[in-house]
């Protein structure tokens, strides 16, 4: 049988502003140090919350008793954002009345900076809702299009990261990686997966590459709340492959993307892919916290965010048809989808190996200029 021997003399009166009595809390969480390693590893979840929102360390002499909190991670994966940001969007299509529309839209214009100069409509009385604010047009010349260059930005937002896929790693963030085939699948075209046996990563960067002279190149483009959420198509390419993953529906901000390895594999996410007049092309538009849907104008077919989650799972959906063979097309600028409040774009195509970004990295960017070109 353990025991503890209690607490004696000048260890009473230590001076520390909390002491625990640690004999009477072994006794409480059930003899912890008696027990197996397993049942050591004991893990509240309503201690957990506490312990990272008290200030002060005040829950930190639990430690001393071999109890451990979850780490920050999990305690966030374990959050149900799926069914939040369902709810998030019910919310969103409540229609307000007609007094209360200017005050809850000049707030969120005033806390995310939104340039309602720019928008279709400026009169905030028009917008029966959040959504319909969410997925607001904006005003034919407030967004030119380049024309001198091959690919242009297909939204606003913040450019995380660019530049050659090396090694079938992308980067999520600057030093934070994910794996080119967990984001965007096997190939399609299983008869072409089977062709090049040689090592797993590198065959299946080397199967979506159809030239020699080519390279694989990516661009990750995030838009935060307050930016302009329809996104575009970035160059002229046919879309003939759509593949939908339903998944998790964490925060793609900046800060969380550094601290949760694969975010965008873990997300839902919408994979556009075909070919442009260089190669492979492929667009994906990744969901995120409280972004209930992902709609692609001529795809009525797809459903994001559907209670029916399987995951790992994906579904895939065909553009190539008898009177469309080559699928979709679509030309630089023309409307793609839109997205519920904000989220990602990855951008990941096959190039000549002379292919320049005209960017910096963390740079603001809008919907139509360059990307990079040849």
């Amino acid at each position: 049988m353990c025991q503890s021997s209690a607490l004696q003399g000048p260890e009473l009166h230590s001076g520390k502003w909390l002491q625990f009595p640690q004999l009477a809390l072994r006794r409480r969480l059930g003899q912890l140090s008696c027990m197996s390693r397993p049942a050591l590893k004991l893990r509240s979840w309503p201690l957990t919350i506490l312990y990272y929102l008290l200030p002060f360390g005040a829950l930190k002499p639990l430690t001393r008793v071999r109890w451990r909190p979850v780490s920050r991670v999990s305690l966030y994966k374990s959050v149900p954002t799926r069914l939040l940001s369902r709810a998030w969007g019910r919310l969103n299509n409540v229609e307000l009345p007609t007094w209360l529309r200017k005050p809850v839209l000049s707030l969120y214009i005033w806390t995310f900076g939104v340039n309602m100069k720019e928008a279709a409509v400026e009169d905030l009385h028009h917008y029966r809702n959040l959504s319909e604010f969410f997925r607001r047009k904006l005003k034919p010349q407030a967004r030119p299009v380049c024309d001198l260059h091959s690919v242009i930005s297909p939204s606003d937002g913040k450019i995380l990261s660019f530049g050659q896929v090396k090694n079938c790693e992308v980067e999520q963030v600057k030093g934070i990686t994910y794996s080119l085939e967990s984001f965007l699948g096997p190939p399609a075209n299983h008869e072409n997966h089977q062709k090049n046996p040689t090592s797993c990563c590198d065959s299946f960067q080397r199967q979506l590459v159809t030239k020699d002279t080519n390279e694989l190149f990516h661009c990750v483009i995030y838009l935060a709340p307050g930016d302009y959420h329809c996104f575009h198509s970035p160059t002229d390419w046919k879309v003939s492959h759509r593949r939908h993953f339903p998944g998790a529906l964490m925060s793609v901000n900046p800060g969380v993307a550094r601290w949760i390895k694969e975010l965008f594999c873990h997300n839902e996410r919408v994979v556009l892919s075909g070919y442009w007049k260089h190669g492979f092309f492929s667009l994906t538009a990744v969901g995120a916290q409280n972004v209930g849907s992902i709609r692609i104008y001529f795809d009525q077919k797809l459903q994001t965010n559907s209670p029916q989650y399987s995951k790992g799972s994906y579904n895939d959906f065909s553009f190539a048809t008898s009177k469309n063979h080559e699928g979709i097309p679509m030309r630089k600028g023309e409307h793609l989808g839109e997205f519920n409040l904000g989220s990602t774009i990855v951008l990941i195509f096959e190039a000549p190996k002379d292919f320049n970004f005209y960017l910096k990295p963390g740079q603001k960017i809008r919907f139509g200029e360059a990307l990079g070109s040849i």
